[in-house]
């Protein structure tokens, strides 16, 4: 009996194992383990396939017009797509040719290149301003159009003496960069590039976006007898820096042009702000004073040179700033090594009054508005610092904040405020009526020394210099005017009348 039991248990305990075999066999022989791969676009799952080469292949075959017009060898899916491998028992598979005629119908297809991100110069805070982006398919691209855009503000060798640390040390007189650089932060990521977005192949084509704005349509003007740079500047609103900018082939207002030839009259507005910091050491003449003394036993004809004017030189050293080509209003006089080469003499001279009571200035001599040594940093005329705006008077700084202004003749002063008739991007500003006719506009002061109905007399000191309204750095602007400055009155270049 219990013999009986035993082997019943044995027959029991086989058969099972024989069950629980034929099942894992039956499992096995049905459903094969598989690895395949789920696609998305823009995260919704659009299918799924057995082998990813097959569909990027296909893409890169069936993309040939991308490839040759684009001269890469690969074409890839569009943004937003995305693939993850997993591993299945059963699954619905589509073909590499079903998932891609639903890829085409919704987006368009990539390319590999780069993004360059421009941001402002706040940009390392989290809200940082993108001005705008570029695309290109090789970052070499970017680099050299770049450097085409330096090399329109600054020489070809002096950038690359700059670059290579090959500059010279100033003997005497010269100039040397101390840095360049721009204003913008600027990223460059590797990424990539619907065929629907604007990508740069082009170094030319590049540096041109980068130099003349999205507006870059070029202007060009063929060169009559007659013309100069300046001539063609003036006539077209541009003022000569923004000329040579242009034209790189030329490097000076005085080269000469030939008849014929067409030069670019595009207005420049670049996309960069490129600022760098110039170390010049020039000699700068200082035009002597003429003194009057009057001979009332000599009839009004009479008139003698007593001592006979002699200019002086003083070798000047400064660092300016240069913004996109325009000098910067600011600049700093490096005293140490700025000295007098030789001494100005003024010039006397003995005019004869005989019967006259009353002196009336002829109005020939004027003085300077500010301490020397000094740096004239804006010339009269067209600029293109603030939007290319007619600058209607000259910019004078490196003497300091704070330093002595002065009125450059006798005159009775008829507004000193903040604005008034010159406007608020003026600043503290003084006008001064002068007898000849002639009015003085004197802006952007720290401080005003006189009040209206004041007589003021010639090189008295009237206000200190300032960076008030408008500015990109301590300075004064001196503008002289035939008649109410703003109020019908027309301004003239002061340097026609001061002598620098």
């Amino acid at each position: 009996m219990q013999k009986n039991k035993i082997i019943a248990g044995v027959l029991t305990l086989i058969i099972g194992i024989g069950v629980f075999l034929i099942g894992f066999i039956d499992n096995n022989y049905n459903y094969n383990v598989d690895e395949v791969y789920q696609i998305y676009l823009d995260g919704e799952k659009i299918g799924v396939i057995q082998d990813e080469d097959e569909l990027y292949a296909l893409i890169n075959e069936e993309q040939k017009s991308i490839r040759d017009e684009y001269n890469v060898s690969q074409v890839y899916p569009p943004k937003g797509f995305s693939i993850s491998k997993y591993v299945t028992y059963d699954s619905e598979l589509s073909t590499a040719a079903e998932i891609y005629n639903l890829i085409k119908e919704e987006k368009d297809f990539t390319v590999k290149g780069y993004t360059i991100t421009v941001m402002s110069e706040e940009s390392e805070e989290e809200d940082a301003k993108v001005l705008f982006r570029i695309n290109v398919l090789d970052k070499d691209i970017f680099e050299e159009a770049v450097n085409k855009v330096i090399k329109s503000f600054i020489s070809e060798e002096q950038y690359d003496d700059y670059i290579n640390n090959r500059q010279l040390e100033i003997d005497e007189t010269g100039e040397k960069i101390l840095n360049i650089y721009f204003q913008e932060n600027i990223s460059i990521k590797e990424t990539y590039i619907s065929t629907q977005e604007k990508i740069f192949d082009d170094v030319d084509e590049l540096s041109k976006y980068l130099l003349f704005g999205e507006d870059n349509e070029e202007k060009k003007y063929k060169v009559k007898a007659g013309d100069t740079i300046e001539s063609i500047a003036y006539d077209n609103e541009l003022n000569v820096s923004e000329f040579l900018v242009a034209n790189t082939e030329y490097k000076s207002e005085n080269d000469l042009l030939a008849i014929g030839d067409e030069v670019i009259i595009s207005l420049i507005d670049p996309m960069l702000t490129l600022v760098y910091d110039k170390y010049t050491v020039e000699d700068v003449t200082e035009k002597y004073n003429t003194i009057t003394k009057y001979d009332y036993s000599k009839p009004t004809s009479y008139r003698l040179v007593q001592t006979k004017g002699v200019d002086g030189i003083r070798r000047v050293a400064s660092t300016v700033q240069v913004i996109n080509g325009d000098v910067s209003q600011g600049s700093v006089i490096d005293q140490a090594n700025t000295y007098v080469i030789r001494e100005k003499v003024d010039q006397v001279v003995v005019k004869g009054a005989k019967n006259t009571t009353i002196y009336v200035d002829d109005g020939t001599d004027w003085a300077w508005p500010t301490n020397r040594p000094c740096i004239i940093t804006s010339r009269f005329g067209t600029r293109y610092l603030f939007d290319r705006t007619s600058h209607d008077g000259l910019d004078i700084s490196g003497t300091g904040y704070g330093s002595p202004i002065y009125a450059i003749q006798e005159g009775v002063v008829m507004s000193a405020r903040y604005g008034g008739w010159a406007g608020n991007s003026s600043g503290l500003n003084i006008i001064i009526e002068h007898p000849n006719g002639l009015w003085s506009l004197y802006a952007h002061l720290s401080a005003i020394n006189v009040s209206v109905g004041d007589h003021v007399s010639r090189a008295q000191r009237i206000g200190s210099m300032g960076n008030s309204g408008l500015v990109t750095g301590t300075h004064l602007h001196i503008g002289i005017f035939t008649g109410k400055p703003y109020n019908g009155g027309r301004a003239i270049n002061p340097e026609l009348i001061l002598n620098y």
